[in-house]
């Protein structure tokens, strides 16, 4: 079975969690997008969604499933998205698609946290995918000292903007043994918007597809 089914299974494995939500949080990334078109089957109830980046808004409404401010929606029952890679305790990081200060800020708001990967996406520990740090322009250069001092190699993420108008630094050879403490640290650098490590606020569930079916991995 390829990577795609298994990003599938997970995806429609999602759509069980929602009970009877009726406006939910979408994220962003190639898994979250299997779940989009998942939800053509569950549109006619929904009364909308609060999607992480511009690329999920509009997919969403391509699907006919009205997107929501989150400033007027206020707090969500349910938030599906995915992640560049997972630990068994629900640690993952994210921002591979370089949305991660608006997912990190929907599942801030969010009572269930849902995320579904494939099983390629499955870790002992934390760094093997580069950690994306969002920052400010002007603050690039002295965010990339301050994470080299931390022993990552930092790369700028050239041509490309986020959805905020910032930038993004890769961070390489990261071990990650205490991915809380990590994030802290990284939050604290001035000119940081956001650091792509969710473990103050993991997910709740972990869908993970494989070749035999989906797993669930619970907090």
């Amino acid at each position: 079975m390829g990577t795609e089914d298994k990003k599938q299974r997970a995806a429609r494995e999602a759509l069980k969690w929602l009970d009877d939500a009726r406006l939910i949080g979408v994220g962003t990334g190639s898994t979250v997008n299997h779940f989009i078109d998942a939800l053509r089957d569950l549109r006619g109830r929904l009364d909308g969604a609060v999607s992480s980046s511009v690329a999920s808004t509009q997919r969403l409404k391509a699907m006919g499933i009205p997107v929501l401010d989150l400033n007027a929606a206020g707090a969500l029952p349910v938030y599906v998205d995915g992640a560049d890679e997972a630990n068994s305790r629900l640690q993952l990081i994210k921002g591979g698609g370089g949305a991660l200060t608006r997912e990190k800020i929907v599942a801030a708001v969010s009572k269930r946290f849902i995320c579904i990967v494939d099983d390629s996406k499955l870790v002992r520990v934390l760094g093997g995918f580069p950690l994306p740090v969002e920052v400010i322009p002007m603050a690039r250069s002295h965010v990339a000292r301050e994470l080299v001092k931390l022993g990552g190699r930092p790369d700028w993420r050239r041509d490309f903007i986020t959805d905020n108008g910032n930038h993004i630094l890769d961070v390489h050879g990261l071990t990650i043994l205490d991915p809380p403490a990590l994030e802290t640290e990284i939050n604290q650098i001035t000119g940081v918007v956001s650091v792509g490590i969710f473990a103050r606020r993991p997910a709740d569930v972990l869908l993970v597809g494989e070749s035999t079916g989906v797993r669930t991995i619970r907090g």
